[in-house]
């Protein structure tokens, strides 16, 4: 059974925050659904054309440069903690990984491309999803190596092709290009100036749509949106790419001036929260996940408006993955109870900002490296 050690490095290339806007945007992802012909996709299909879709899948893999080098995962044979782990990465989705009580379906897996930052859902909603995860805000360069490993596969496979409607997907809201673009922002200054609904308003009108971080049907939490479109009939997929590249860009730049908003006219109480948040974190010795995303949101307001010094978005976007419970588990090598989660979760974000320098108001560092400390947290 494949383990965490078939999958240590995949899907973290985007922590880096080394594109456009990083402070604002985590990241970008792209992901096209396709379909094989002659094979039922969707709730039709059966576990004879799941695997007559695999089979056809690792033959194409032969002969696309994109992945020639990469991992292919076959979900019902993955260790469950690390079935999670991709989960927690935005590897997988809970469709690929099936019902918990029966596991994956027969024929699901995940190609993890170690040459670029894509990958290959088989056997998801639709027979493929190919997607690729950058960081900031990189739509055209996320589309653009999409658009390549997809050519690839095209090459070698019979994609479901109506010439009236485009390329066929198990959810009519795809069809066309079956392009999904997205861009995970965080938007604290929207959220504190109570401007955020009246832009979230103006995405729907603009055919666009915001979910959680994992998500369609996940919550918001800490001030982090995914903004994706939210249609693809009849339009191309330049076209979806640019208009989301647009949007997003004019999103920031509300969200930049609301920031300036805080700066200028509650100075006091956005400093007040942002050291909160930081004290809290730095110190605490118990974490809920969704109490940690909330802190992070004033730290990382904070670093990008330089209030908070001494710190590094890399480090924050570390804190995203790696307190995430499969994560944490992974680090103990062993299972933890909810109770057992949030401590080590509070220890792992203490041994973090420690190793970066305890943060003063006037920008000095004074490291301390919390001594003797155990790993959970005692």
């Amino acid at each position: 059974m494949n383990d965490f050690t078939t999958i240590p490095d995949y899907g973290l290339s985007w922590l880096e925050a080394s594109g456009d806007h990083a402070d604002i945007v985590l990241s970008t992802r792209v992901r096209l659904a396709r379909n094989l012909q002659g094979h039922a996709f969707g709730p039709r299909a059966r576990v004879n054309d799941r695997e007559a879709v695999l089979s056809l899948f690792k033959t194409s893999v032969e002969r696309a440069e994109t992945l020639t080098s990469g991992t292919l995962l076959e979900m019902p044979d993955v260790a469950t903690r690390t079935r999670r782990i991709l989960l927690e990465r935005r590897l997988v989705t809970k469709d690929l990984l099936g019902e918990e009580e029966s596991g994956p379906p027969r024929g699901a897996a995940v190609h993890l491309s170690s040459r670029d930052p894509v990958s290959v859902m088989v056997n998801e909603e639709d027979h493929l999803r190919v997607q690729s995860l950058l960081s900031g805000l990189r739509i055209r360069e996320a589309w653009r190596m999409v658009d390549r490993l997809d050519e690839e596969l095209g090459r070698e496979l019979p994609y479901a092709y109506h010439p009236e409607f485009g390329f066929l997907t198990s959810c009519p809201t795809n069809v066309g290009s079956g392009l999904r673009a997205s861009v995970f922002m965080h938007l604290p200054g929207l959220v504190l100036t109570k401007e955020i609904a009246k832009v979230l308003q103006g995405l729907g009108q603009v055919g666009l749509t915001f979910r959680g971080l994992y998500g369609e049907g996940s919550e918001v939490v800490g001030n982090f949106f995914q903004v994706s479109n939210q249609t693809t009939l009849g339009k191309t997929e330049e076209d979806l790419v640019d208009h989301l590249d647009k949007v997003a860009r004019q999103v920031i730049q509300y969200e930049v001036q609301a920031r300036q908003v805080l700066l200028r006219d509650a100075r006091g109480v956005t400093e007040d929260k942002i050291w909160r948040a930081y004290g809290l974190l730095r110190y605490a010795r118990s974490l809920s996940f969704e109490e940690l995303m909330n802190l992070l949101s004033g730290v990382r307001l904070g670093l990008s408006l330089k209030l908070l010094p001494g710190l590094r978005v890399y480090t924050l976007n570390k804190m995203l993955i790696f307190t995430q419970p499969a994560h944490l588990e992974q680090a103990a090598g062993r299972e933890l109870p909810s109770s057992e989660s949030d401590t080590h979760r509070a220890a792992y974000v203490r041994r973090v900002l420690a190793s970066e320098g305890d943060v003063t108001s006037d920008g000095a560092s004074a490291t301390d490296e919390l001594p003797n400390e155990s790993p959970d947290g005692r």
